[in-house]
């Protein structure tokens, strides 16, 4: 049995999942999309759903940003600079 949310309120009414990809992709772009994330992550007049997406993709653009900020200094640390420097030459060649 599904629930019926005709009759939610506009600021709580549920998106579609289309809507999550689209978010998704649109989260993706580089400035704008940081930008746009920031916005709906600290707007209070925003859908609840939208914010709490919003929110969890900073998440874990964080957690992203954490875990390969670690990996370089465990690269740095294991190899030194010029393991390093041959690791990202490698990496955009």
């Amino acid at each position: 049995m599904s629930k019926d949310y005709s009759n939610a309120p506009g600021d709580k009414s549920p998106i579609s999942p289309w809507h999550y990809f689209g978010l998704s992709i649109l989260y993706a772009v580089p400035i704008v999309g940081f930008v746009v994330l920031l916005i709906n992550s600290l707007s209070r007049s925003n859908n609840v759903n939208v914010r709490n997406f919003s929110r969890s993709f900073f998440c874990g653009l964080i957690l992203t940003l954490i875990v390969f900020g670690v990996l370089i200094i465990v690269k740095v640390a294991t190899g030194g600079i010029e393991a390093l420097t041959r690791w990202f030459a490698n990496l955009f060649s």
